[in-house]
């Protein structure tokens, strides 16, 4: 799969296990991991399965999470993109899942809006994609209006059923729909 995005501040293209350093050192961090289950990565080859994992899905189902780089700096940023969910949440499946996340040194500067705008076109337009969900944490007022501002709208709260000892299990989880 060759993906590249280019928006005015930013390259968006597939992960490549050259990103692991970058992508280590965001989800290394409490503070990115507090709404995303509170489990940062403690060694680096966590980092690089989860990014054999992405570039599977590539593979499987010619989407996933992409990588966001910075342009002024060639700098890893975060990650975003589309996964088809594997897993029932909120009653569906076979969803596809639009999310994103930043290393916290990224935060504040739109990044996740420009970079969301121009995923979600390039997935609709040109993958053809439909039925798009997104989920955020009920608290992360941050992520719901990042959503919205990309013409998510709010469907419902719903008790995340997710992987035992995850910070949302149990707990109210936003569910947005991508309007089409």
């Amino acid at each position: 799969m060759a993906i590249h995005i280019e928006t005015e501040r930013l390259f968006i293209r597939e992960l490549e296990p050259a990103d692991a350093e970058g992508m280590f050192a965001m989800d290394s961090d409490p503070e990115v991991h507090r709404y995303v289950g509170n489990t940062p990565v403690e060694q680096i080859g966590q980092t690089r399965e989860v990014i054999d994992f992405i570039r599977a899905q590539y593979l499987e189902f010619g989407i996933g999470r992409w990588a966001i780089i910075e342009k002024s700096s060639g700098d890893f940023a975060g990650w975003i993109g589309h996964k088809r969910a594997m897993e029932t949440t909120n009653g569906h499946s076979g969803y596809v899942d639009f999310g994103y996340r930043l290393a916290h040194r990224f935060w504040g500067r739109g990044y996740a809006t420009e970079a969301g705008h121009a995923v979600l076109h390039y997935g609709i337009e040109t993958l053809g994609l439909t039925d798009i969900f997104a989920t955020t944490d009920v608290d992360n007022t941050a992520s719901r209006r990042v959503l919205e501002k990309l013409g998510f709208t709010f469907v419902e709260l719903f008790k995340w059923e997710g992987p035992s000892g995850w910070r949302h299990e149990g707990q109210p989880t936003t569910w947005y729909k991508l309007p089409q």
